[in-house]
């Protein structure tokens, strides 16, 4: 059996043929990396800290570039969302890709799996059917045996 075939039985063929969205070099990477980072909790703990310190220095009165309807947070969360919401779905969308990848792999090796247990069956029930004729044919030498033996003794003891 080739490599090729063995690795397919294990582990779906590799995904070359599936193209990330974001491209393949080194920005498209990134920018993956990126959006898969807006749901983490260490980005949302930071996220939180963060607007909590603004929030507190500028209500505080540390800072007065930003008073108490806090406008300016809002425009950085409107750009924050901009730019998030495109590198998130696009990254869904990426790993749909895989999945469907991985999918389509899965159902190749099952269709496999199945040919060869027909496969197998067939030869099974081949060589239950040699075995039967062979039975057959040994219980009829046996037989004949039998026969010539007690009628050679039948004409040995006369």
């Amino acid at each position: 059996m080739s490599q090729a075939a063995t690795t397919r039985f294990r582990f779906p063929r590799p995904t070359v043929h599936v193209r990330s969205p974001f491209g393949d070099d080194w920005f498209g990477r990134r920018a993956e990396a990126f959006a898969r980072f807006f749901g983490t909790p260490r980005y949302l703990l930071m996220q939180t800290f963060l607007v909590l310190c603004w929030v507190a220095l500028n209500a505080m009165g540390a800072f007065n570039y930003d008073p108490y309807p806090f406008i300016l947070l809002n425009l950085v969360f409107s750009t924050q969302a901009a730019y998030a919401a495109p590198m998130i779905l696009l990254a869904q969308t990426r790993q749909a890709e895989r999945e469907r990848a991985h999918s389509d792999a899965d159902a190749e090796h099952r269709e496999t799996i199945a040919t060869s247990q027909m496969e197998l069956l067939t030869q099974n029930t081949e060589l239950t059917v040699q075995v039967a004729k062979l039975a057959h044919q040994i219980e009829t030498l046996t037989r004949e045996m039998h026969g010539r033996i007690v009628s050679e003794s039948k004409a040995i003891g006369d």
